[in-house]
């Protein structure tokens, strides 16, 4: 059994760690909401130009003309990984998850045959990725530098993956990231980010109007300006995304990690008390003993 001073010296220590924790839970429930609503207005432009390109790419179609980050290369052996994950830690499972995620949908494609190669965006997926995947990860994107990662950082990501689209590096890039669904929920989603997917329900969706649109210069010019420009925004949404996700974690993690503190300050606070009521007990037997004996 602790002694007495062993038993005062935890508790202290698990009340320190309640204060760290605690004031952690508050400075990431004050960066939530700013977060949250910068993710939630970012999603309709989103989606918009989702059904612009869906429009576009349903009347250029598979043309010899096609941009080429709409056509691909034509082969689709080697896919890179675009893995978003957080600089910081203390927010829960949420990195875990994210590069479950990745690896996931890296061994579905291994078992298909396929090359797989990852680009890492954060510094918290690193380790799990690097352990058993060293020689293949392509880059990694650091963004510790930047107190909150934002359009300038998803525009030099773009324009990497562009590069090394065009320098013939690899045929099909996956973004993994996570959505913000709430404080509680953040899930771990992979999309196909270049070439640009043609949704075939959000073009049949927009069939009706488009015959009522005419598009100048002409579709395949608009779409080599709008292409770049996807990618951009899909990049900054699973930013804006990750950053909203990164925050809600960390408020729930640290929530739960006070509430944890608390109890085991009460179960600590008993035992001690135990200790102390057993060790006076002890001392009035002694004495009383010692009363007889005289």
């Amino acid at each position: 059994m602790a002694s007495l001073k062993e038993l005062k010296g935890r508790i202290n220590s698990v009340k320190s760690t309640q204060k760290i924790t605690k004031a952690k839970q508050m400075v990431a429930a004050a960066k939530l909401r700013r977060a949250q609503e910068a993710a939630e207005a970012a999603r309709p432009y989103a989606e918009r130009l989702n059904a612009v390109m869906a429009s576009l790419a349903s009347k250029v179609g598979g043309s010899d003309s096609a941009p080429k980050l709409l056509a691909g290369t034509g082969a689709d052996q080697r896919h890179l990984l675009v893995v978003v994950n957080t600089d910081k830690g203390l927010c829960g499972g949420l990195n875990a998850n994210i590069v479950k995620e990745a690896l996931k949908t890296a061994n579905d494609l291994r078992g298909k045959g396929k090359d797989v190669q990852f680009y890492l965006v954060g510094k918290k997926g690193r380790a799990p990725i690097k352990r058993n995947n060293a020689e293949a990860i392509a880059k990694h994107f650091d963004t510790s530098d930047v107190r909150t990662p934002g359009f300038e950082e998803a525009e030099a990501i773009a324009s990497d993956l562009l590069e090394m689209f065009e320098a013939g590096k690899f045929d099909v890039a996956h973004l993994v990231y996570p959505i913000f669904k709430s404080a509680l929920a953040q899930d771990p989603t992979t999309q196909q980010l270049i070439p640009v997917p043609a949704s075939e329900g959000d073009a049949a969706a927009t069939k009706g109007g488009d015959a009522l649109v005419e598009y100048e210069p002409g579709e395949e010019e608009i779409l080599e300006v709008l292409l770049p420009r996807y990618v951009r925004t899909q990049l900054f949404g699973a930013l804006l995304e990750r950053e909203a996700s990164e925050q809600g974690a960390s408020m729930t993690a640290m929530d739960n990690a006070t509430r944890n503190a608390g109890d085991l300050i009460k179960d600590l606070n008993i035992e001690y008390n135990r200790s102390r009521q057993a060790a006076i007990t002890t001392e009035l037997i002694e004495i009383i003993a010692g009363a007889e004996a005289l």
